[in-house]
């Protein structure tokens, strides 16, 4: 129970010192304000490149063209055969005749062409539309196709489909390291900030230290207060995050540039990212506050 009230009393006080330093404090607060919506913005766009890669990968498919003069059980057997395989996320069929279809609806040309066309004389062959479920075993999964009787040529985009992957990791690892940097160049900011604060503050910690106060009595309000300096300063970037990441979706109908490029959608991305926001705010404000107070004051 004392321990309760001592703790009350520690955040009570932590609390109305922010008030009462009000000009020291909203230095931190604004550090923290800003380096926080420069880090939002950091994963909001890192984490949208990262979808719109992923969403790219999974609409990659092997066309797999069979034999002209392939016969039905030829055509199951051909199927039994792929399904075997261990890289498979899915198998669609198309015939020549609705792939002769699809061509003469997108073009009157088409239609002229191939309208006249029996199912005999039509050059076209009947496809399976392989989709894999690693994108960066696709080369393998090709040749193993290459090699199943009755098929006969095997296309997914073969080089450019490499390179694609490539970039995408690149992106990918050029995100993770620009969003850490950020993340621990905020934490340097709002460190160093919360330093000049307290340093500012150091006759009122020399007073605690000569009634007899321990180093632990002194630097739990500090702590405390690192924590609220972090929530408050938090607030803005998460409701600017919040209302800013709805809008942009809703504006661009979910996208960008094109239907391609897909944006997430805002929920629950955006309590995530208000969460996270949150998070380091409160863990960086708490650190600033315990390093300032333990090794800048030397307490």
């Amino acid at each position: 129970m004392k321990l309760l009230r001592i703790l009350s009393r520690n955040i009570r006080d932590s609390f109305k010192s922010v008030f009462r330093n009000f000009s020291l404090s909203l230095a931190s607060i604004s550090c923290i304000t800003i380096t926080l919506i420069v880090v939002s913005i950091s994963i909001i766009l890192s984490y949208n490149v990262n979808n719109f890669a992923e969403l790219v990968e999974k609409d990659v498919t092997i066309v797999s063209f069979l034999n002209v003069d392939i016969t039905e059980e030829g055509r199951q057997t051909v199927l039994a055969e792929i399904n075997k395989l261990d890289n498979i996320e899915s198998v669609t069929f198309e015939s020549k005749t609705e792939i002769a279809n699809e061509m003469m609806e997108s073009s009157e040309v088409f239609a002229n062409i191939m309208g006249s066309w029996t199912e005999n004389e039509s050059p076209i062959q009947d496809t399976f539309l392989v989709k894999v479920k690693d994108i960066e075993l696709i080369g393998e999964t090709a040749n193993q196709l290459k090699k199943i009787e009755n098929v006969q040529i095997v296309k997914y985009g073969e080089g450019m489909v490499e390179q694609l992957i490539s970039i995408f990791d690149l992106i990918r690892k050029i995100g993770i390291v620009t969003v850490a940097a950020l993340i621990i160049v905020t934490a340097f900011l709002i460190t160093n900030t919360i330093k000049i604060t307290i340093f500012s503050r150091k006759r009122e910690i020399e007073i605690m230290r000569l009634v007899g106060a321990s180093n632990l009595n002194i630097k739990i309000p500090f702590i405390f207060e690192g924590l609220f300096l972090g929530i408050i300063g938090s607030i803005i970037p998460v409701v600017a995050t919040t209302y800013g990441y709805v809008a942009l979706y809703e504006n661009f109908k979910g996208q960008l540039f094109s239907p391609f490029i897909k944006l997430i959608e805002p929920q629950p991305f955006i309590y995530y990212i208000s969460g996270a926001l949150i998070v380091i705010g409160v863990l960086v404000g708490m650190y600033g506050s315990l390093k300032a107070v333990r090794k800048h004051l030397k307490i």
